[in-house]
């Protein structure tokens, strides 16, 4: 089983090749083909490659797929014993990714 730990905006996420991910947004039309360079760790045949804190050579090959929105977050404060009351609500946007390869 082949697996790597990629860092992405500062996430650091498990991928597999052949499955799709969502992910912070990617500002990149949908079926561009991007590649993530920073790999920090990679198992390919149990073979174990560990970066510190990247790994040189390495690169990964996806397909953006499409843009969506995350569910709806919602934020209320009250300040006690005051009339005061705030509500705000936020929608995360995502990109959901194809991983084609793991390449070194």
């Amino acid at each position: 089983m082949t697996y790597a730990v990629i860092d992405i905006g500062g996430n650091q996420i498990i991928i597999e090749p052949g499955r799709f991910y969502d992910m912070n947004y990617i500002p990149a039309e949908p079926g561009d083909v991007i590649k993530f360079n920073r790999v920090l760790f990679l198992n390919k045949d149990n073979n174990y490659f560990l970066g510190r804190p990247c790994i040189d050579g390495f690169h990964v090959k996806a397909t953006i797929l499409k843009h969506l929105t995350d569910d709806k977050i919602t934020v209320f404060k009250v300040k006690p014993k005051k009339n005061n009351r705030f509500k705000k609500g936020h929608r995360q946007k995502l990109t959901r990714v194809f991983i084609e390869d793991i390449l070194s």
